[in-house]
């Protein structure tokens, strides 16, 4: 984990601002490469005053979408069938997916920004989203929002924490457990919120 670090660390300041892009386009895919240890190294450089902070999140973020924008085609392209057979060789068993396809088509767009802030689903929101057709704009808006989020969550986490890779994972732990009761809690209410307006229409309707 040190080594890869460093490796990241190496590779964004060498290759500047295209890194962090490519990096987490490649992020937002199916190649495993875990933002955590991607913007934290990127975050110690703008501490260091190598980046600038809004660059990096920026860069980040649009890495984010169009990594999130070829996983919805190319679930169009594929289609279900080769998804689910094909799907375990990058990671994408088949009861995973089904678990995030029912999740999206239960929550909707809330579901493609909570999804980018949670652990195991971020990587494969994009599937099920392209399977659906879900708007392209709202889903590039949605994506977007909770990956910018993140990646913000993850540069400050690097900025503090600095090289230290016991302190980043520290701080990544505390963010996620509070981030997914953040989503637990959004989910909850956006649910409430829209039952009950749906109620509300309902009886409207009838008298």
């Amino acid at each position: 984990m040190h080594a890869f670090i460093f490796w990241v660390i190496d590779i964004v300041r060498q290759w500047g601002y295209p890194g962090i892009f490519i990096l987490m386009f490649l992020e937002s895919t199916f190649v495993p490469v875990p933002s955590e240890l991607v913007m934290p190294p990127a975050g110690f450089l703008v501490s260091q005053g190598e980046m600038r902070f809004v660059v990096v999140v920026l860069l980040g973020t649009i890495g984010n979408i169009f990594g999130a924008l070829f996983n919805y085609y190319l679930a169009l392209w594929l289609g279900r069938p080769l998804i689910l057979r094909y799907g375990k060789y990058v990671f994408l068993k088949a009861e995973k997916f089904e678990k995030v396809e029912k999740f999206l088509v239960t929550h909707g767009e809330i579901g493609t920004f909570t999804g980018r802030l949670i652990l195991g689903v971020r990587h494969y929101i994009s599937f099920p989203a392209g399977l659906a057709r879900m708007n392209l704009f709202r889903f590039a808006l949605y994506t977007g929002l909770g990956a910018g989020i993140w990646d913000t969550i993850l540069t400050v986490i690097g900025w503090v924490a600095g090289n230290n890779k016991d302190l980043i994972m520290k701080y990544y732990r505390e963010v996620s457990a509070g981030l997914a009761i953040a989503c637990v809690i959004i989910l909850s209410v956006y649910v409430y919120w829209h039952r009950h307006l749906r109620a509300s229409v309902q009886a409207a309707v009838m008298d």
